[in-house]
């Protein structure tokens, strides 16, 4: 799945579904609840390992963690303990200790088996924890039956020593070390007759080592007794009941005959056996969304958001009837068919285009966008769309919970996104189906237009250039389009779309600044002199925020369209350290910054070493600010100081606003060296349709150096100039960044306007300079 097999997800779904079902059921109410939190969980681990995190080969102990996490979360923000923001807090890697059961991480038990292997404590979650037989095991690890015993019988041995190794850390006493040395062989009968008696002995007269005996003679119950609720929760003994091969009274005996081993152990380690920890993972679960019904002339649609994450496959759904033969392929989208010379006064005629977002790019996610608009004078029939994916590119179904726009007036909050399988947003349902998504609604009003965005995984062998198409019927009118363009080896994949009254805006500042004490520096930041480069300076951390705990810290401004609300917002930030970590961000009126951790790093190297670009969807976190005026603060993200380093960060947004027309924007980043060797870069602006108004472009870049010209940036015919900076088009790249005062060595976030052409390409070029290029968000006018 790591390669991007999408359907190899599926089947890790369908083997682990029940288990996280009945982890869930336990946890929450209602079916409903319970499908929304497996579905939550499932999403959250492939938009995970999209990004390279994840489990390696122990998915279902990770699973059920993730699973306790997902519902953790949701009663903290339904129960307003805590604001969405802060959900950005977690760290994906960090324990989270359940509060009913704190203590148990601290169980030696816990601690050895956490060292272990991950392909080791999967085996023995299975084997011992869930007391699966090795048949049963050797599907979900690719081994025999006899390969599971064998494993499981090294994972067991692995455990007793790790466990030893603790106490013996652990253990002061002298006269205990050389019995804790021996007891593995003890326990497993491989001492000779006189040592054998000799820790027998030792046995009889010290507590300690007894129950340290214990737990080693019999690792299986520890496992359940420890480990169980370290990963589960308190609710183990529901999950093993309704699991485990015993059913329901087999299995609850079997626990509560393992708890019984605790009060074999000395008082002060009882206590330490009581909790549990799971480890946390914080992601969005939307995967498909679709736009409501709006008018195209007289009032502008509701914005439909299309969150990053990348969400899970679809549960079981019956056999799909046989669907039609796809369109035939055509080198351009095929225009509808003419209205019939028979067709009545105020009869519909509808158009559709369907557009992959950015690119279709091997082994990354992408988004595909159908459009459909009624321009005739009078509503439509019902309509269905058939929409045909190419080899490879694999549809990925919604949860039921989601962020999507209300259905008028441009206010952003929470409805239903879509039901799973099947179910309906503003008129629309959709559900895979075949090869694709069958997408379906009532009548289109004359004079209105929809979209669809379906959110798709494109595999590494799916082949290139084969284009997404649509069939779109309602009542006698029938019409089929296929894209312009199909799946690519590169390019850059959209994270994010939307169409409404939207308008993209981004913010940055540097973290590095040059010596303020030398000659020159006070010109440099002023933008005047020969300086205004980091490879003239050994650069130094700037640090200017009112608070004391901080190292390296700058703010900028961000102005947003009065009346408007953030739909979606993203924090980048970039240095030139070969490894990215966790940033601190504060929005205004926050007194305390929030540790945010990147969802996502990306290492390039570059000619100063390697370096690299973050992100984290800081959405509902800046959506609770957005309102405040004031400074927007980053701070301590690792950085290097010294000749030629660069560090900085860039706040993305995309906001409605009541005064701007229907408009479509989508955000593209990738970590992209631009220079040396590839001199140019061109990103395909996929899905936004030329119109005579232009296009703004935020664009974010790092490591440009303002003495050396020859940066060019285009999105149609001629070269841009920037807005901002030294505003030359031929030295685009100069150290200026929106919301930010002075030069800002080594970060530009620029804005830049111009019409789109037939065939929209975002365009960079240097011939001097080495840059970074990190992210392009794009609106245009959509045509009317």
């Amino acid at each position: 799945m790591r390669t991007g097999n999408a359907s190899a997800y599926g089947e890790l779904y369908q083997r682990h579904v029940a288990a996280a079902r009945a982890l869930a059921r336990h946890l929450v109410k209602g079916d409903a609840e319970v499908e929304d939190v497996v579905a939550e969980s499932f999403t959250k681990i492939l938009d995970l390992v999209g990004r390279g995190g994840g489990p390696e080969s122990g998915f279902r102990p990770y699973l059920l963690t993730v699973v306790r996490r997902t519902v953790y979360d949701r009663s903290r923000v339904e129960s307003r303990q805590v604001t969405t923001g802060e959900i950005e807090e977690f760290d994906p890697g960090v324990p989270f200790v359940d509060p009913a059961l704190t203590g148990l991480e601290k169980s030696l038990v816990a601690k050895a088996f956490l060292s272990l292997p991950e392909r080791w404590r999967a085996v023995l979650w299975h084997t011992e924890v869930e007391d699966a037989k090795p048949a049963e095991v050797a599907p979900l690890l690719g081994l025999s039956a006899n390969g599971v015993a064998a494993l499981a019988y090294r994972a067991r041995e692995g455990l007793r020593q790790a466990y030893l190794q603790m106490h013996l850390a652990a253990t002061p006493q002298q006269a205990c070390r050389p019995v804790l040395g021996k007891m593995g062989a003890h326990v497993r009968g491989g001492l000779a007759r006189r040592e054998s008696r000799q820790v027998e002995d030792h046995l009889g007269d010290c507590l300690e080592c007894r129950s340290v005996f214990l737990e080693l003679s019999d690792v299986n119950r520890g496992l359940r007794v420890i480990v169980g609720p370290l990963i589960v929760g308190p609710a183990f003994g529901g999950y093993c009941a309704g699991l485990l091969k015993g059913g329901g009274a087999a299995g609850g005996a079997n626990l509560l005959k393992a708890f019984g081993w605790i009060r074999r152990a000395p008082k002060h380690q009882q206590a330490a056996m009581a909790g549990g920890t799971a480890a946390a993972v914080a992601a969005a679960a939307i995967l498909m969304l679709v736009s409501g019904e709006e008018p195209v002339k007289h009032r502008p649609p509701a914005v439909q958001a299309m969150p990053s994450a990348i969400p899970q496959p679809p549960p079981p759904v019956a056999e799909p009837p046989p669907r039609p033969e796809p369109p035939p392929a055509e080198p351009t989208p095929a225009p509808p068919p003419p209205a019939s010379p028979a067709r009545k006064p105020g009869a519909a005629r509808l158009r559709a285009t369907i557009d992959p977002l950015g690119a279709l790019v091997r082994s990354h996610p992408g988004i595909v966008a159908v459009r459909l608009r009624n321009e005739g004078r009078g509503p439509s029939k019902n309509v269905v769309a058939l929409v045909d994916l190419p080899p490879g590119v694999t549809l990925v179904p919604a949860a039921r919970r989601g962020m999507a726009a209300a259905p008028a007036g441009g206010m952003v909050g929470p409805v239903p996104a879509m039901a799973d399988p099947v179910g309906t947003v503003d008129g629309w349902s959709c559900r895979p189906y075949g090869e694709g998504a069958r997408c379906a609604r009532g009548p289109l009003g004359a004079g209105r237009a929809t979209a669809v965005f379906l959110r798709v995984l494109v595999a590494a062998h799916a082949p290139q250039g084969v284009r997404p198409a649509v069939r779109i019927e309602s009542g006698d009118q029938q019409l089929s389009v296929r894209a312009v363009s199909g799946v690519r080896e590169v390019g850059a994949p959209a994270r994010f779309a939307t169409d409404g009254k939207v308008v993209v805006r981004a913010i940055g500042n540097s973290l590095l600044t040059c010596p303020p004490d030398r000659a020159g520096c006070t010109r440099a930041l002023k933008r005047e002199g020969d300086r205004r480069d980091n490879d003239l300076w050994s650069m130094r951390h700037r640090d200017e925020d009112d608070d004391d705990s901080t190292k390296a810290s700058s703010g900028a401004r961000l102005e947003l369209p009065e009346g408007g609300q953030v739909v979606w917002a993203g924090l980048y930030w970039s240095a030139g350290v070969g490894k990215g970590g966790p940033i601190k961000f504060r929005p205004p009126g926050r007194k305390d910054y929030v540790n945010v951790v990147p969802a996502q790093v990306l290492v390039r190297e570059l000619p100063s070493g390697a370096g690299y670009q973050a992100f984290a969807d800081v959405t509902s976190m800046v959506s609770d600010a957005a309102r405040k005026r004031g400074m927007w603060w980053a701070a301590d993200m690792p950085t290097r100081e010294g000749v030629s380093q660069h560090a900085g960060w860039s706040l993305v947004v995309i906001a409605t606003d009541p005064a701007q027309p229907y408009s479509q924007a989508v955000i593209l980043d990738t970590a992209t060296v631009v220079g040396g060797a590839q001199d140019r870069l061109s990103l395909p602006l996929g899905g936004l349709h030329a119109t005579a108004a232009s296009a703004r472009a935020e664009l974010v870049t790092w490591e440009g150096d303002a003495d050396l010209s020859g940066d060019r940036v285009s999105l149609g015919d001629g070269a841009l100039t920037p807005g901002a900076g030294d505003r030359d088009r031929d030295n685009v790249f100069d150290g200026s960044s929106n919301g930010a005062d002075g030069l800002t060595f080594g970060v530009d976030v620029d804005t830049l306007e111009a019409p789109l052409g037939n065939d929209p390409v975002l365009k960079l070029a240097t011939k001097k300079d080495v840059v970074l290029f990190g992210v392009a968000a794009v609106a245009v006018p959509a045509r009317s």
